[in-house]
């Protein structure tokens, strides 16, 4: 007798399907994705954004390429909760968090989620209400429905309710009322563009001579496609801009995507008005100024290909662009496109990792490049295209060194006769002078002098700075404040408090002293009024409404002043008085760019450095006009002492409530450095800066040849070093651009 096996059959073919299991990256300091469930009938791929359960709380994260960790039960795992509507992230971009992940040695799902920021614009925007004419007539014809009616038979569109009612000068209800008599119908648009898109022949490119040769070389390396990263190296008002306009063009011709890197804010109007003169068109907008409904409509668009163009801070390189075809870095050399929060990297070099990666051109571009980048020009790593020369009839300013130990400032003051005199003779002129100080506020330390008592941050290392405008005096590390004293708090002497040394504030009170008839202007990152008075204030100069600047490094790039004749640089020697490896370098480009705002439209004009150091090696490079000079010097001091580009750094924090914590952590992870040829771990010391926002900070810096492997020796010292208990906090910085 046979046996009746359509039972168990049948429970076989009934049994429900195995669910899938797919990695998904998290926004959390872990090491590797989560494993999660997928629901049955939902649909998702490698870079899939979805929501997922982590613990009580709803995350957004990314499936990930590779396989979930094994032997995990699906029944027991946790499903997604659901998936957005929007496209995945490509695989190129995919690759591009990995790389950064892995050379920064940071928790992938905290670089992913920088490709996620935006996640209201994850689903599709909706549809736009609007109304469209049908025909007939309303029951009773009145003047505001005869002018609504005029409008919308002229012009067969459909128009939504708020527009027709503007255009026409009446109010909603008018068109809500013909609505209702069935003289209009309702219909649903697709939402507007963020911005419209540019044009790549709108004018015709105002280039000539050397800078026409340079725009067709860096246009030949897009045409011949692939990646390639060059380098414009080109004095101020040389033309640079108008040359890399070049190669965005040839790339929309081609149907890619742009990437404008800018290192500020501030830079952005003026950028974005010479864009939109070139493409009809102004570039979408990236950067932290932005409203959040702003930035969601400008992601959307980046990952759906409706934005061609976009010009944004550092964050705007993990935008996940849907066909990215050439990067631009402007001012390449500039400290901003470091970030040293979360995950510390540098958005200059992780843009060459994205160009190769996605294999595409990437154009940097610097009047005073930095090191790395003048030595992979100049050895045929990067296409080197120089611009010597000004655009037009414009000259360089003629430089000049004032000795200030033989033309010192009166009494009490900080500016040199000589420097004072200058400024008169532009103002006879009606031209404008350039004051420039890197120092915020009035003065920088304030102290009595009955007993010495200095005001100092309780939280921080650092002295209060006096901002005499705001009756306040602040800590510029962690942003405590407290109102300006009348009287000492620990002898309470009234009226023996003294300000020592000059900021921005300072240097304007003396300026007015001077000159008081003179428009003055103050430039800095910390002006009242934030970035929008900012804005105002650079146009406003630019018109000549000002005789007079006082600024920051803010006034020192990207900004084209036509009266500008005169720029005096109050201290020269500022930025050589520290042990930042890199204070050479950094001193010649921020004076190099700040002399530059002179003379761009042609007329005649100086630049004054006051220094205590005219024989300094950077003074003499500044003035002579020889960069070629300073950046062979610098270039053979960076090769002897093995610095990068020749030698490898990596900075290691370690901060805790108490200096006793950090230091017993930091000589633990010491002691647990590898012993490998070529690389040596230098500390701990305690930081410069030891003490910032009350917590105590000790540095280890390992240091390593260029072809050393110092991401396995970071993880081995990490992963054997003690383990981060109570208040202890590590923070790790490959290629550090801070010593502080």
């Amino acid at each position: 007798m046979g046996t009746d096996n359509s039972s168990l059959f049948g429970s076989l073919f009934d049994a429900p399907p195995l669910k899938r299991v797919v990695p998904v990256l998290v926004p959390l300091p872990v090491p590797v994705p989560y494993s999660y469930a997928v629901p049955e009938g939902m649909h998702v791929e490698p870079g899939s954004v979805v929501q997922v359960p982590v613990g009580p709380r709803q995350l957004i994260g990314v499936v990930w390429d590779g396989e979930s960790q094994d032997g995990l039960d699906p029944k027991k795992l946790r499903p997604i909760t659901l998936a957005f509507d929007c496209p995945p992230l490509s695989k190129e971009m995919r690759d591009f968090v990995d790389w950064v992940a892995a050379y920064t040695l940071s928790p992938p799902g905290l670089v992913a989620r920088m490709a996620v920021r935006a996640p209201a614009a994850l689903d599709p925007e909706p549809m736009v209400e609007a109304v469209r004419y049908v025909g007939g007539q309303p029951e009773r014809l009145t003047p505001a429905r005869v002018r609504v009616l005029d409008i919308v038979k002229a012009e067969d569109i459909p128009w939504t309710r708020s527009g027709l009612a503007h255009a026409a000068g009446v109010s909603m209800s008018v068109i809500d009322g013909l609505t209702a008599q069935g003289v209009f119908e309702t219909v649903f648009l697709p939402p507007p563009p963020v911005v419209a898109k540019p044009e790549p022949d709108y004018t015709a490119p105002r280039i000539e001579g050397v800078q026409k040769e340079a725009a067709a070389e860096i246009v030949a390396s897009i045409r011949e496609g692939g990646f390639s990263a060059s380098l414009i190296d080109g004095v101020t008002g040389s033309g640079k801009t108008e040359v890399y306009f070049e190669a965005i063009a040839e790339t929309l011709r081609r149907g890619k995507q742009v990437l404008i890197l800018l290192p500020e804010i501030a830079l952005t109007p003026a950028f974005l008005e010479r864009f939109q003169d070139r493409f009809g068109a102004k570039p979408g907008e990236w950067h932290s100024d932005l409203s959040p409904r702003m930035r969601e409509k400008v992601w959307r668009g980046v990952v759906t290909g409706e934005v061609r163009v976009v010009a944004g801070a550092r964050s705007a390189l993990f935008l996940p662009f849907e066909e990215l075809g050439l990067i631009i870095v402007d001012e390449e050399h500039d400290p901003a496109y470091k970030q040293e929060d979360r995950v510390f990297y540098n958005a200059r070099d992780m843009a060459v990792v994205r160009g190769r990666i996605g294999d595409f051109p990437v154009v940097l571009v610097s009047a005073t490049p930095s090191v790395e980048s003048q030595v992979n020009g100049l050895s045929g790593r990067y296409n080197l295209v120089q611009l010597p020369t000004r655009f037009g009839d414009a000259a360089l300013p003629d430089l000049h060194l004032i000795d200030m130990r033989r033309h010192a400032p009166e009494r009490g003051g900080f500016l040199s006769p000589l420097l004072l005199r200058a400024m008169g003779r532009t103002l006879e002129r009606k031209e404008q002078s350039l004051l420039f100080l890197n120092r915020r506020g009035y003065a920088p330390l304030t102290l009595c002098r009955v007993c010495g008592h200095r005001f100092q941050c309780p939280q921080c290392s650092s002295w209060l700075v006096e901002h005499r405008f705001k009756s306040q005096l602040q800590c510029h590390q962690c942003g405590y404040h407290q109102h300006t004293p009348e009287h000492c708090p620990d002898c309470g002497t009234f009226d023996h408090l003294v300000a020592c040394g000059p900021g921005v504030e300072r240097i304007a009170e003396e300026v007015e002293k001077h000159f008081p008839d003179a428009r003055t202007i103050v430039m800095s990152s910390d002006i009242l009024g934030g970035v929008k008075r900012m804005r105002l204030e650079l146009e406003a100069i630019a018109n000549g409404e000002a005789d007079i600047v006082i600024g920051t490094q803010l006034v020192a790039k990207g900004h084209n002043f036509p009266l500008m004749t005169l720029v005096g640089i109050v201290d020269a020697d500022l930025g050589l008085a520290n042990g930042d490896p890199r204070a050479a370098e950094r001193t010649f480009q921020l004076l190099s760019q700040v002399t530059g705002r002179a003379g761009r439209t042609g007329l005649k004009s100086h630049g004054l450095l006051q220094t205590y150091q005219p024989m300094h090696p950077v003074m003499q490079a500044i003035v002579s006009g020889d960069a070629s000079a300073f950046y062979e010097r610098e270039i053979n001091e960076r090769e002897k002492a093995i610095l990068p580009p020749f030698g490898r750094l990596a900075s290691i924090i370690i901060s805790a409530e108490t200096r006793a914590d950090a230091e017993t952590h930091a000589r633990g992870l010491r002691a647990a450095a590898p012993r490998v040829t070529g690389i040596s771990v230098l500390g701990p010391a305690e930081a410069p800066l030891a003490l910032v926002r009350g917590r105590h900070r000790f540095r280890l810096l390992v240091h390593g040849r260029r072809n050393s492997d110092m991401q396995a020796f970071l993880r081995v010292m990490l992963d054997a070093g003690p383990k981060q208990r109570g208040s202890v906090q590590v923070q790790l910085d490959v290629d550090p651009q801070s010593f502080l």
